[in-house]
This record gives structure tokens, C-alpha cells and sequence, in this order.
């Protein structure tokens, strides 16, 4: 009896583990079948139009009705329709051309220049191509060509030109080709490319009067505080005990009998800081802002030409005043790259107004916290931005700092004027900058 039950137990488990086995089998046949399904539904979802689904709901519903209810005539629609859909689907087969490629010869130009894309089809294969309609998204267009029948190794060559009255990022493609049948029941996309993106930079102006004067300054600028060593020769005086006798001057140690020695200015780098203000209610419309842009972008492609210390610096978010960071003012600024023209003008591509922007006065001694070392600011904002708010927002700066401040009002007058020691001039026209930076220099 005892021998019996034990020849039982290793049968139940090998049944057991027979049905385990094939349990797992079927889950796993179950699973395939499902991922098989879901990539199919989802190739035809990318593939069969809405006027598509409609033909074939309309295909199943007449087969069903004509089988169910013995309709002849039914039938014959229902099985057109399938026929519709099998021609349709065939119109499909094939890639096409055998290479498309996109490409942008400039990839950064300024607003109003010329820009394109550059399209490339090519057939290296053996057939013939019967041709394809190629579409570029730019932006939020879609621009549409006929690719025309290529034999082996031809080739077609399409220039697109892009438009560039806006400043910013217009992102150009993928380029894809577009196979659809003639009555629009099914539709196919092949992307050959990725996205390319072209940067529209603000309109600038060269400004060659940063080359003169206290904008030239690259050594540093010299201030009254006397030293006994630097570059900035001021005068002579008798040696003194521990003085470097490298800094005798013996021709006059040599008239006057005694030792003397060079005394120097001290010298300090200059750093130049452009801020500009993207508060909503400076700006009078969208016109006075890309103008106040390309008033700051002047500036700081410039200094940056020059090899000056530049800061550019762009109004922040406001955070609640509850916070210390909030009542520091940090937070209230956001620097964008200085390290090469580029950079900085694709930085200035993006930027826009905002209507939670931080108070220029905030923004200013954030500035005065973060930034070290500054000699000269450009205060760049519109012409709804009172002369009280800029004298508040100049002396959040440290002392010392020669604050100039640029209103901009598109087709304004260009004027120049002082208040309480600040500078405060009005821009109408880009090209009154030039005439700006020469009196900031003379005066300087």
C-alpha cells in the first residue's frame, strides 16, 4: 500500500508540470497574437484614411446584411467595396524613390534674408520611378512637390525657399514622401529625414563706434586709487622704503639726485552688461519689442567682436514674496551665453515678452548680486517704461556703474537726454544706434 502511493506522487507531478508547461505556452502564443494585432492596427491606423475606415465599415455591413438576408445586389456593393480596398492597398507597395536628402546650406540668418532647403531625390535602384508627391513641413506649413518619373541614377534637385519676417527657430521636415491612392482611401508616409532647424536671428547692425573711447577699453579702465605697480603710468615721487627697484626711473634719479620711482593708476577690467526687458506692459506692440531686441543684439555682437567681458542678461519670473530668495531678487534675471556670436543671437531668437516678467528694478539688482565686475550697462526697454522706473531700477546698481538706458519706439524720434545723472536715450530706427554708442563713447 505504502509502495503504491509512492509511485503516484511523481505522476501527479510530472501532469502538473506538463500543464504548467503548456499553460505557459499559450500565454506566451496569446501574447504574440496580441502584439502581432497591435502592430498591425497600428499600421493601419497610419495608413487607411477616414474615408478608408468608412469604405470598409460600409463593405462589412453590406456583406452581412446580403448573406443574412439572402440580398443578391447587396452582395455584389459589398464585395466592390473589398476590391476598392485591395486596389487601393496595391497602389501602396513600393518605397518610391530610393533616396531623398534635405539639407540647409545656411542654417542661421537674420530676419528678411534669404533662406532655403535644399531637396535631393535620387533612384539608384534598377526600375523606373513612376514619381511621388514629396511634402517639407517649415514651421507650421507644408509644402508640397511633384517628384517627376526618375530612370536608374537620376536624380531631381528642388530648392525650397523658407520664410524668415519672424525671428525664431523654424524647424524644416522631415522630408517625406506621400503615396496615396486616387480616390483617397488609403495613404501612405515614408520619412527619409530628420528635422533640421534653421535659426532666424534678430536684425543687427554693425556698429563701429564701440572701437573708440571708454567701449575700446580692453586692458581695463584706470581709476584714482594709486598703486606702485600696473600699466596705467601716473607720475613720479622719491623711493620709499620697500618700493620695487624695478620701477626706478634713473634718468630723473639721475637730474634730481635722489631715487625716483614710477607711481601707477590702478587698473580695473571693464565688463560691459546688456539687459534687456521682456516685461509686456514696456512695449507699445510687438513692433517696439523686436526693435528693443535688435537694439540689445547690436550691442553684445559688438562687445562680443571687440573681445569684451560681456553680460547679457534678459528679465526673469517673478516669485512670491514670501520666499528669501524672492526678496533677494533672485530668480529675477536669466543670463544667456556670451561665449560666441552664435550663441548668443540663437539664444535671442526665443525670447518674448511676458506678462509675469520680473520689475526692471528687480532684475537690476539681481543683476548687481550675480554679476562682478561691471563698468558699463545698457538698460534696453520700451517706450511705456518711465524714466521713474529706470532711475530705480539704476540705482539698484552698485556705484560706479555708467548706466545707459535705450527706450525703443518703433518710428520714434531719436532723442538724447540726462535725468539725475542717467542717460536715457530714445531709438526709433535700428540704425539710430550707431549715432548712440558714438556719443556714449565721446562722453565717456
Amino acid at each position: 500500500m505504502t509502495f503504491e502511493t509512492r509511485s503516484t506522487i511523481p505522476e501527479e507531478a510530472a501532469k502538473q508540470g506538463l500543464l504548467a508547461v503548456s499553460i505557459a505556452r499559450v500565454v506566451v502564443a496569446v501574447r504574440t497574437a496580441v502584439s502581432v494585432v497591435e502592430r498591425w492596427t497600428r499600421a493601419a491606423r497610419g495608413v487607411v484614411t477616414p474615408l478608408g475606415w468608412s469604405v470598409l465599415a460600409a463593405a462589412v455591413v453590406a456583406l452581412v446584411v446580403a448573406y443574412v438576408y439572402g440580398w443578391l445586389e447587396l452582395a455584389v456593393v459589398g464585395w466592390g467595396l473589398v476590391f476598392l480596398l485591395a486596389v487601393a492597398s496595391a497602389w501602396l507597395a513600393g518605397r518610391g524613390a530610393g533616396q531623398i536628402d534635405l539639407a540647409l546650406p545656411i542654417p542661421r540668418v537674420a530676419v528678411g534674408e534669404s533662406a532655403e532647403a535644399h531637396l535631393v531625390a535620387r533612384n539608384p535602384g534598377r526600375r523606373r520611378f513612376t514619381g511621388a508627391r514629396l511634402e517639407l513641413p517649415v514651421g507650421r506649413r507644408v509644402i508640397s512637390r511633384i517628384v517627376p518619373p526618375l530612370p536608374r541614377g537620376g536624380t531631381f534637385d528642388e530648392r525650397v525657399d523658407i520664410p524668415t519676417e519672424r525671428r525664431g527657430i523654424v524647424p524644416v521636415g522631415p522630408a517625406r514622401t506621400v503615396r496615396a491612392d486616387p480616390v483617397g482611401l488609403m495613404r501612405r508616409e515614408i520619412v527619409w529625414s530628420d528635422v533640421r532647424m534653421l535659426h532666424v536671428h534678430p536684425r543687427t547692425i554693425a556698429v563701429s563706434a564701440l572701437s573708440t573711447g571708454y567701449l575700446r577699453d580692453l586692458e581695463g579702465s584706470p581709476t584714482r586709487d594709486l598703486t606702485s605697480s600696473d600699466i596705467a603710468f601716473h607720475a613720479l615721487r622719491e623711493y620709499q622704503p620697500g618700493d620695487d627697484r624695478r620701477y626706478i626711473h634713473w634718468r630723473s634719479s639721475a637730474k634730481t639726485g635722489t631715487f625716483m620711482v614710477r607711481q601707477f593708476e590702478e587698473t580695473r577690467r571693464s565688463r560691459l552688461m546688456v539687459m534687456l526687458d521682456l516685461a509686456a506692459d514696456a512695449y507699445e506692440d510687438e513692433d517696439d519689442f523686436e526693435l528693443a531686441v535688435s537694439v540689445a543684439a547690436s550691442i553684445g555682437a559688438r562687445a562680443i567682436r571687440d573681445a569684451r567681458s560681456l553680460a547679457f542678461v534678459v528679465s526673469g519670473h517673478e516669485r512670491q514674496r514670501t520666499s528669501t530668495e524672492a526678496r533677494r531678487g533672485l530668480g529675477a534675471l536669466r543670463e544667456l551665453p556670451t561665449a560666441s556670436r552664435d550663441r548668443l543671437l540663437d539664444a535671442l531668437c526665443v525670447v518674448a515678452v511676458d506678462e509675469r516678467a520680473a520689475t526692471l528694478a528687480d532684475t537690476a539688482r539681481a543683476a548687481a548680486e550675480s554679476i562682478a565686475g561691471v563698468s558699463l550697462a545698457f538698460v534696453v526697454t520700451g517706450g511705456r517704461r518711465g524714466v521713474a522706473d529706470l532711475r530705480q531700477a539704476a540705482s539698484r546698481l552698485p556705484l560706479g556703474i555708467e548706466a545707459v538706458a535705450v527706450r525703443c519706439t518703433t518710428e520714434g524720434e531719436a532723442n538724447a537726454r540726462s535725468v539725475g545723472g542717467l542717460s536715457v536715450y530714445g531709438v526709433g530706427y535700428l540704425e539710430d544706434l550707431t549715432a548712440l554708442l558714438a556719443r556714449t563713447a565721446s562722453v565717456a
